[in-house]
């Protein structure tokens, strides 16, 4: 069974933790696209961790985590996150955590080129991460990257680099007036981060063919969401990779295989981390509460989020893009507060209702329609079957589910791994 979990939002809906809930059955977890530029966050009776780059099946004992060729890799910060683990008493070694060649590294000097960029466009930013994402999707596009292959042959590395660094002190002293890099500093930083995970590098592609054609089950890791997609998120304000399931198999290094599922992770209500139209955003009292009842902050930035009420029009159009066979409903038991749910029903552009999701302009101008729905006013937390749901809860999942077209499987009810409904 080839299974991909991913976000049907802006991201941060929840998708860390319904990875290491499923893990369980599945024998391998693959992350397919992105970086360090946005965390998960997943709480067991280790503790809490907030993983970045490796997958969220490193939690599970006698689960294979694979870092696929669609992703973006800062060494320093992997080395960061591999000692934070071990720290903790989890177990990270060529057994259970390997790294595709075929991945791309993110050096220092992406993560300046990102924060220069950042500062010049002002008022106008595009509310970026800082950590290099966007410089190094288009440097692997521009075929101009190093990747984790090239750390296994040091000589041919070294003639790289040199080429990469003259090229890039056009842009970065030519274009920013900031001062040149030296080969000689890029080359001790990729000596000290690289060199510990050089034994984590394999052909991750050939490893999950094989598995693949063993019958092992594996799960596709996604990160961020739906509206954050390169190609058909909130551009510009959104990742620099592509979020869709339809990439996974790509991403993971094995793109002539199929999925046979897929998982979409919607939250019970909203919430967003940067830049962009947002249209379900609540402000004042109302924004505030919702924030700090669900402890909406970035688990890679420590931003604090927007938040809103659920957005059936972003939703349904994210769950479509996504290909939906089910989804796994996050943090309803946030809403107990509530005597009214508020949910954002349709949008209101140039004067006009409208149930479907809007582009470019029309999005920056579109408008909220709000309803009440009847709050359940209960602490759910202890809940384990759909039984034990109140009718108001009940009554609000059955309305997303056909606000959305897709069938609820899971409601998480708490942060902590058992702490779900199976519907």
């Amino acid at each position: 069974m080839l299974t991909a979990i991913v976000g049907t939002n802006w991201g941060d809906e929840g998708k860390g933790r319904m990875v290491d809930l499923l893990s369980e059955r599945y024998g391998i977890v693959v992350r397919y696209q992105g970086g360090n530029n946005a965390g998960h966050t997943v709480i067991n009776e280790k503790g809490r961790f907030i993983l970045n780059l490796i997958p969220s099946g490193i939690l599970r004992e006698g689960v294979v985590n694979v870092m696929g060729n669609g992703m973006v890799i800062d060494l320093e910060h992997l080395a960061g996150e591999i000692e934070r683990l071990c720290d903790k008493g989890v177990r990270v070694t060529p057994e259970n955590l390997r790294i595709s060649d075929r991945a791309t590294i993110c050096m220092p000097y992406h993560k300046q080129l990102d924060c220069l960029e950042e500062d010049r466009l002002r008022d106008a930013r595009f509310g970026s991460t800082r950590r290099g994402i966007a410089p190094v999707y288009s440097d692997k596009y521009m075929k101009k990257t190093l990747r984790m292959g090239d750390l296994l042959h040091p000589d041919e590395l070294e003639r790289k680099l040199a080429g990469l660094v003259e090229w890039k002190n056009l842009l970065l002293a030519g274009g920013y007036g900031a001062p040149e890099i030296r080969v000689s500093d890029m080359l001790a930083w990729l000596k000290q981060y690289g060199d510990p995970v050089k034994e984590f590098v394999c052909d991750a592609g050939e490893y999950l063919g094989r598995a693949a054609d063993a019958g092992r089950d594996i799960i596709f890791e996604a990160q961020l969401g739906s509206l954050r997609d390169i190609d058909f998120g909130i551009y510009p304000y959104t990742s620099s990779s592509s979020t869709i399931a339809a990439y996974a198999p790509i991403g993971a290094g094995i793109p002539g295989r199929r999925l046979d599922s897929v998982i979409g992770i919607t939250k019970a209500y909203s919430s967003c981390v940067g830049e962009g139209p947002f249209t379900a955003e609540l402000f004042g009292e109302a924004g505030d509460r919702l924030r700090e009842a669900g402890g909406e902050y970035g688990a890679a930035t420590g931003r604090p989020r927007r938040v809103g009420g659920f957005d059936a029009v972003a939703s349904r159009y994210g769950v479509a893009l996504q290909g939906c066979d089910c989804i796994a409903l996050t943090k309803l038991d946030v809403l107990s507060y509530m005597d009214e749910i508020p949910v954002c029903v349709a949008y209101e552009v140039d004067g006009a209702r409208t149930e479907v999701f809007p582009q470019g302009g029309a999005l920056a101008r579109a408008k909220p329609v709000y309803e009440n729905f009847p709050g359940f006013r209960r602490d759910i937390s202890g809940c384990r079957s759909k039984e034990e749901l109140p009718k108001a809860a009940l009554d609000y999942i059955a309305f997303i589910e056909r606000a959305v077209a897709c069938k609820i499987k899971y409601v998480s009810v708490g942060a902590s791994r058992d702490a779900y409904v199976e519907m």
